[in-house]
């Protein structure tokens, strides 16, 4: 009659008190004990991708130091220490791969592939930097993944991966980069190459811009056996290979007709400002 809300029987009881008859009432049952443990297995999954998006970060920063450091073999008084040094860079790089290859023990890398991928193919692309200045060729996936085969190290290791009762080797472990990454990182190198080659002109070496003229159409070739039957990211990478071949060839071009005309010293700066035209010509930012 006085138009208010009736209050119903259980708001005389504390809220705690409701709470706890009703769990007593109610006890978990296997549908809920289930999706807890969904739970727990998606929290720990998705920490572990984390860490390896992390441990991806730092795999592409050092082998991007390692880069810039094999840019100035050309320029260096003495190219070996350059290369020793880059030598202990990498093996840095390899330990960070390693920690990565301990994350990845009796999972299926490819559910984690994505989070890997960046750092490999920048990995990829420095080693393959460095065997070409050493080699003068191109290194194979099969070699890198030689590198990539680790043994444990110190007893809390050995220790972990003999508890380890699936793994038949409980000392040794690898990380194989997959043929995409290793594609993807060969396709990056082209870019460093081009690079290589206007600095080394820069510095009176006129003899490396036509190897590697060469060596670059024979890796375009290979590439373009591939064509758009790859992965979509190879063939999105063939556009950027195609234009450091082009500059590479037109810095080679104006070495052979225009050589004995320009000092050597005027060289690099004639090759930049064609490079830039180049960019303008087809759109490149």
């Amino acid at each position: 009659g006085s138009g208010g809300f009736r209050k119903r029987k259980h708001d005389n009881f504390p809220h705690g008190q409701r709470r706890e008859e009703k769990e007593n009432i109610n006890p978990p049952s296997a549908l809920m004990t289930s999706f807890k443990s969904f739970q727990l297995e998606l929290d720990t999954r998705h920490d572990k991708y984390e860490r390896l998006v992390k441990l991806s970060r730092d795999i592409t920063i050092e082998s991007k130091r390692t880069i810039f450091l094999l840019h100035r073999f050309t320029s260096a008084p003495n190219g070996e220490e350059i290369l020793n040094e880059s030598e202990v860079k990498l093996d840095a790089v390899r330990r960070k791969i390693k920690q990565v290859a301990q994350e990845l023990i009796g999972e299926d890398m490819y559910q984690f592939h994505r989070a890997i991928s960046p750092g490999l193919q920048e990995y990829v692309e420095a080693v393959s930097f460095q065997y070409f200045i050493k080699t003068r060729s191109l290194i194979s996936v099969e070699e890198i993944n030689k590198q990539l085969i680790f043994r444990a190290e110190d007893r809390e290791e050995t220790t972990n991966m003999t508890s380890n009762s699936h793994d038949k080797h409980p000392h040794t472990w690898s990380l194989k980069v997959t043929p995409v990454d290793y594609l993807l990182g060969v396709a990056d190198l082209t870019g460093e190459l081009m690079r290589l080659c206007i600095s080394s002109v820069g510095n009176g070496d006129i003899d490396t811009p036509f190897e590697l003229s060469q060596f670059l159409r024979q890796i375009y070739d290979g590439f373009t056996f591939i064509g758009n039957t790859g992965p979509y990211e190879v063939s999105k990478k063939l556009y950027t290979l195609k234009q450091s071949l082009a500059k590479v060839e037109n810095a080679c071009y104006t070495l052979k007709v225009r050589g004995s005309e320009i000092p050597k010293h005027m060289l690099a700066d004639v090759f930049s400002t064609k490079t830039e035209l180049i960019d303008q010509e087809e759109g490149l930012p």
